[in-house]
């Protein structure tokens, strides 16, 4: 069974910093995109930056400059620096991966969210 399991989340003032981890585990056969997307109340869960398995990077335009995704194949980790946070970061922050399991075909996987909030 594949799962993602993020830690990271919590409460920072404005102009702080955080570090979000997922670390994928279970019976995986490779891994393509790996990102973050985050979800503030009342609002759709969008895209803030995904990294290919060939180090390619993309961002939303509100956190280029602030917010840095890297990630470690070796042990199927990706993690999201943020930095400068603002009061519109405030989200719950999802990590996604597209799995192929060991036995079956690539999808996409989810974690179960963890929580930003920034205060002023």
């Amino acid at each position: 069974q594949v799962q993602l399991v993020e830690s990271g989340g919590g409460l920072v003032q404005a102009g702080g910093s955080l570090r979000l981890s997922c670390v994928a585990s279970g019976s995986i056969f490779r891994i393509e995109t790996m990102g973050w997307y985050r979800q503030a109340p009342g609002k759709q869960r969008e895209l803030v930056a995904t990294s290919t398995s060939g180090g390619s990077t993309n961002y939303q335009d509100s956190v280029k400059g602030r917010f840095t995704i890297s990630r470690d194949n070796t042990k199927n980790t990706v993690s999201l620096q943020m930095n400068s946070l603002k009061l519109e970061d405030t989200a719950v922050y999802y990590c996604n991966a597209n799995i192929q399991p060991t036995y079956g075909f690539i999808r996409a996987y989810w974690g179960q969210g963890t929580q930003v909030t920034v205060s002023s």
